[in-house]
């Protein structure tokens, strides 16, 4: 493989890259887990990554757009296993109150969209871009419906199964390896739709609104949170642009695009909208701490393992830990790079945060008509 060559993340690639993980369920620990990666794969897998960001000719919107699929792919089997060190088993953002855990906070955030799709007990629901399955997972336990997760992902796929097992919920839930692009499902078959955080890696937001729509039954609902530029957001400034593009690189994005971009969107799809709220700003009650305080905890924080792993020290702690893990040869060569794309992350969100000029959580309800 030349070094500008792109290493497709295929099923094939996938599996033996993640295999001893996968194959051994004792591995659960951060360590262990960057341990059993294939080293050679995991290596080439960041240098592809990369070049989508340094590369002269993958480094531009039309290339990720046209190689979506690669790009985030590549990113979520890179990023995974850090994202559950320091995440847990949801990875978004959520609104908090004064006093509120972090967890708790999860939660209210995933009840309330829930709420919006109208999902009730024995529901057939479909969650577009299910991560590990942690949101899905909550959707059972709080509303009794079966979870269909959908994600292109199979190590994500692979982790969401085991745990799903783990909790005992396999009877309630199903997680399916497909392209929310072109969704393996036929027309109207799913009672709700719901998308968290997940539908801002589509290239085109129309493309992944219209397949929710296909699959959605008549009267049915669409209910989203999606990562969005707010109108605050000024395209002549240098500053805000490479934030932007800090986030898209952060975060495995070909693309952001505006609030205005994406309710058209959920329109053109067919979808009577119903509500549409950008939450992160809104000042009401249970929304005093901003959303982007979980990656902005201080220079250090003792509020858990998930906690410390967020603060300014916890990531320099981790990028060290990691560099020494590669210098013994125990971790893949180019996973500490990995850390300082999460890092690039974690700085560009909250500044852009501050400044509101992107919001995680642009809430968007919508109907599919019954004729």
């Amino acid at each position: 493989m030349s070094a500008n060559a792109l290493l497709e993340p295929t099923t094939e690639i996938s599996q033996e890259l993640h295999k001893n993980v996968v194959k051994d369920q004792s591995s659960t620990s951060f360590v262990s887990r960057l341990k059993g990666k294939n080293k050679k794969l995991q290596t080439q897998s960041v240098n592809t990554y990369l070049q989508f960001w340094n590369d002269s000719k993958n480094n531009n919107e039309e290339s990720r757009a046209a190689k979506h699929k690669t790009l985030t792919n590549t990113y979520y089997n890179l990023v995974t296993d850090f994202y559950e060190y320091g995440w847990g088993e949801s990875f978004h953002f959520s609104r908090r109150s004064i006093g509120e855990t972090h967890r708790e906070s999860t939660r209210r955030h995933e009840h309330l969209l829930f709420s919006s799709a109208r999902i009730t007990s024995g529901m057939k629901v479909l969650d577009v871009g299910c991560g590990v399955g942690g949101p899905a997972r909550e959707c059972i336990r709080f509303t009794g419906a079966h979870v269909t997760g959908l994600n292109n992902n199979d190590y994500q796929i692979q982790r969401a199964n085991i745990y799903a097992a783990k909790y005992k919920q396999q009877d309630n839930s199903a997680f399916v390896k497909g392209d929310f692009m072109d969704m393996p499902f036929a027309d109207n078959s799913f009672d709700a739709v719901y998308a968290i955080e997940a539908t801002c890696h589509a290239p085109v937001l129309k493309g992944v609104y219209s397949q929710m729509y296909r699959v959605l039954k008549p009267g049915g609902y669409f209910a989203i949170y999606e990562w969005c530029l707010t109108d605050k957001f000024d395209p002549s400034s240098e500053l805000h642009k490479k934030l932007v593009l800090d986030i898209e690189h952060g975060d495995g994005i070909a693309k952001l695009f505006s609030t205005d971009v994406a309710l058209q969107a959920a329109k053109d799809a067919g979808f009577e909208i119903e509500v549409v709220s950008d939450i992160a700003h809104e000042t009401t009650m249970g929304n005093e701490v901003p959303w982007y305080t979980y990656l902005d905890v201080g220079r250090l924080s003792f509020k858990g393992l998930q906690g410390f792993a967020r603060s300014h020290i916890g990531r320099k702690f981790t990028f060290g830990a990691v560099k020494t893990l590669e210098t013994f040869r125990i971790a893949p060569k180019g996973t500490a790079k990995v850390q300082t794309v999460l890092t690039t992350a974690a700085d560009s969100l909250v500044d852009g945060g501050r400044l509101e000029i992107f919001t995680p959580m642009y809430l968007i309800v919508g109907r599919k008509p019954l004729n």
